[in-house]
């Protein structure tokens, strides 16, 4: 299988991958791509391949608590119009940033505290603006435009796009009990407790919806949910992806609004909720169907928006060395494990990827 990669031609496809929240080398928040890439044998140049470290835009962790700022926004406008021209496509992974303590105190991370670096900004915006004219392929995921991002930067990409935030996101947790889950954010916990009269009352599983700005929505299993874990569904549009449905989904998730006359949505979150649980979500105006995958109509430029945080997936990078190695996927995580997040990359984010960049790059090929 390594000696099958290894004569694979080697694909030249330059990417700009923005990430703006990776805290170790490893590149955490944008390793799936580079799984992808690298699997694929698409490289950044003619010989070389990409390396998780270094080939990204944005926060690039040091030794001792150093780091240095590595993105668009020490570009002049004439830089990023040439970097416009150099690169093929673009995907941003993560624009949601480092904050003081899970980089300098490397501790209480479930708590909320200052920025270091973050957000989607001016130059970023310019660039896809620029990327999108010259007709290149765009890929968005969750929190692209999110907290830290300004209102006014926001409202210029949902008008460039077609997409609006609603301001909500949500994610599943294995278990709502404080005193068990230790991963469950304390902010989220205050918020819903300074709403509620200092009441937690949780101790399933369940949803937690979270609105930017301070309000905190929970649905528990059982009593609000048939299954508690958001499940993918491909619509009748995205059928042609050939991907595998009913794949769960326990991460962080944008509730979003593609203005559907610019947009398709080829995937959907479903969330199984009761009678109880569809009562809930109408009273805060939230669906129960949330958008997963969205494509714009354009015919001239592909724009993708994943409003899950799709690129962060626990993945061992050196399998991306052996062709055919998905034939084997059934082995590398399991199923029973409702908070595990392999078998979505192995059924989803690999194959909704490698049809995305492969059309894109085979068009390209047949264009020149």
């Amino acid at each position: 299988m390594w000696i099958a990669w290894l004569i694979t031609p080697k694909k030249k496809l330059v990417t700009a991958i923005i990430d703006k929240s990776t805290i170790t080398s490893k590149g955490q928040e944008h390793l799936s791509f580079n799984w992808v890439l690298n699997n694929l044998r698409f490289t950044k140049t003619h010989t070389s391949g990409y390396d998780p470290a270094h080939d990204y835009f944005g926060f690039h962790p040091l030794k001792k608590d150093k780091y240095k700022v590595l993105g668009l926004e020490r570009f002049s406008d004439e830089q990023l119009e040439q970097l416009s021209n150099d690169c093929d496509m673009v995907y941003v992974t993560d624009t949601y940033g480092v904050y003081v303590n899970e980089w300098y105190r490397k501790r209480n991370v479930a708590e909320r505290s200052g920025l270091v670096y973050g957000g989607m900004s001016d130059e970023d915006l310019s660039y896809l603006k620029k990327m999108k004219a010259k007709n290149k392929l765009i890929i968005t995921e969750f929190n692209t435009i999110g907290s830290p991002t300004s209102p006014q930067v926001r409202g210029a990409f949902e008008r460039m796009f077609g997409l609006k935030w609603s301001g909500w996101t949500c994610r599943f947790f294995n278990s709502l009990d404080t005193n068990s889950n230790k991963e469950l954010p304390r902010w989220l916990v205050d918020i819903y407790k300074t709403n509620h009269k200092g009441k937690w009352p949780f101790k399933k599983a369940g949803i937690a919806f979270v609105k930017n700005g301070g309000e905190v929505v929970i649905l528990e299993d059982e009593l609000d949910l048939n299954f508690p874990v958001p499940v993918i569904k491909l619509t009748p549009a995205g059928n042609s992806l050939s991907i595998t449905d009913n794949i769960k989904y326990p991460y962080w998730i944008d509730v979003v609004e593609p203005d559907t006359t610019v947009n398709k949505v080829l995937a959907n979150f479903k969330l199984d909720v009761t009678e109880r649980g569809a009562a809930i979500l109408n009273r805060y105006g939230l669906p129960a169907t949330i958008p997963a995958v969205t494509k714009s109509l354009a015919i001239n430029y592909q724009f993708y928006y994943l409003s899950g945080d799709f690129c962060d997936n626990d993945i061992d990078f050196s399998s991306s060395y052996y062709k055919g190695i998905s034939i084997f996927k059934s082995l590398l995580y399991s199923n029973d494990d409702l908070m595990e997040r392999e078998s979505f990359f192995w059924n989803f984010y690999k194959p909704l990827i490698t049809t995305i960049i492969e059309e894109y790059y085979n068009n390209r090929k047949l264009k020149q």
